[in-house]
């Protein structure tokens, strides 16, 4: 230790950490800011520094990383939780090559009307637990499978008891009492439903796409949003190409979610823009679809993020470390790229500074990997490597 480093007693350091992967460039080597041999010291619900074990300072409490890695908790920015009921019958038959008509969406959203507060609660506590568990720290929740006002409503208030990211979702798809009249579902959204709703969230979404809602209804719901406050997210483009991505950047949404089928005027959008591209590729394994691009879109300049995309129907996964594999295998992302996009690139889609990075101010949100080196994330799929998770400073 440095003669001049000041001692720091009541902060707990974390030493002998093989790889740290900060996401600070000016911390580190290369983007990801990595530092060989690292320490980093807590203090509170923050970290207070970052380098070298030979140059950490001095604290009442130590915690030996024992030779592991050591990177920022992940950050999932799109997860649909809130729910009740099981699609088993739907997925089997999907990888079974049979025709199934259960309806989908509908079937969830039956499921969830009919559930009470408390267990949709507890759904909701337990999908959080378990990706906590599988290191992510920082969870986005949406509603969108009550459809209804008191519905979502209810659904909002749940997943804010269980994170800060709550976003409405009421234009999800039209439910079936709406069928015949999908410009009388899109009034509700837009008011009393958006009334009742926007004080218990921070983002409004919207599914645009064929079979939900078209570009000029996209619209009337993401600028009705906007004047009650909320900032706008877009599931865009994820099963043909359409106006998604395009509205997105124009209304200045944090991120387009899904971003599958793009034209070249889309990813020159989002490399131009400050929308955050954030693919979901557990969805495009769970319904055997075609990969987004990520290639593409990084070598175009833009901002790209990862997420399971937890939900019962088209990708029930909680697994960042699945997807992460994922993305190196089937999008051509390198493992650098990929724990980067699941971790400050899902900052980015959140617009958080405080998250998705381990230098000093930031929250003390880590993931400490059983492996030398986050590349083991993709390099052994599969495995649970998570061996601790902090949040807030806290061991889990």
């Amino acid at each position: 230790m440095k003669e001049n480093a000041p001692a720091m007693t009541t902060a707990t350091a974390i030493i002998d950490i093989s790889t740290l992967v900060t996401n600070d460039p000016s911390l580190g080597e290369g983007p990801l800011g990595l530092i060989q041999d690292a320490a980093v010291v807590i203090d509170g619900d923050r970290v207070a520094w970052v380098g070298e074990s030979s140059k950490a300072p001095a604290t009442d409490s130590r915690v030996d990383a024992g030779g592991r890695a050591l990177l920022p908790g992940f950050v999932d920015s799109h997860s649909h939780v809130v729910f009740a009921g099981d699609r088993t019958q739907e997925f089997n038959a999907r990888m079974s090559g049979r025709p199934y008509s259960a309806g989908g969406i509908r079937t969830t959203v039956a499921a969830t009307r009919a559930a009470s507060d408390e267990d949709l609660s507890a759904n909701v506590a337990h999908y959080v637990r378990e990706a906590l568990r599988q290191g992510t720290t920082t969870l986005e929740i949406k509603s969108g499978y009550g459809l209804t006002s008191q519905d979502e409503a209810r659904s909002l208030e749940i997943a804010a008891a269980h994170t800060d990211e709550v976003t409405f979702l009421g234009a999800h798809v039209v439910p079936p009492e709406f069928a015949d009249d999908p410009a009388a579902y899109v009034d509700l959204v837009t008011g009393p439903m958006l009334d009742i709703c926007a004080p218990h969230a921070r983002w409004i979404d919207v599914f645009c796409e064929e079979g939900a809602f078209d570009g000029d209804q996209a619209r009337a719901v993401l600028t009705a949003g906007v004047r009650h406050g909320l900032t706008p997210r877009v599931h865009a483009n994820q099963l043909t190409r359409g106006p998604g991505v395009q509205l997105a950047v124009e209304l200045g949404a944090a991120s387009a979610d899904h971003c599958t089928h793009l034209s070249d005027a889309d990813v020159d959008a989002l490399a131009q823009g400050d929308t955050v591209a954030t693919l979901l590729p557990g969805a495009e394994f769970s319904t055997r679809s075609p990969y987004p691009d990520a290639r593409r879109l990084l070598d175009a300049g833009a901002t790209v993020a990862l997420s399971p995309d937890c939900n019962p129907g088209s990708s029930f996964t909680s697994s960042m470390a699945f997807c992460v594999a994922l993305a190196v295998r089937e999008m051509r992302m390198t493992p650098d790229e990929a724990v980067w996009a699941a971790t400050a690139g899902g900052a980015r889609a959140l617009r958080r500074t405080d998250v998705g990075r381990i230098s000093p101010g930031a929250r003390a949100d880590l993931t400490l990997l059983d492996a030398p080196s986050h590349v083991h994330l993709a390099y052994r799929p599969g495995v649970p490597l998570v061996a601790a998770v902090w949040r807030g400073g806290e061991l889990i």
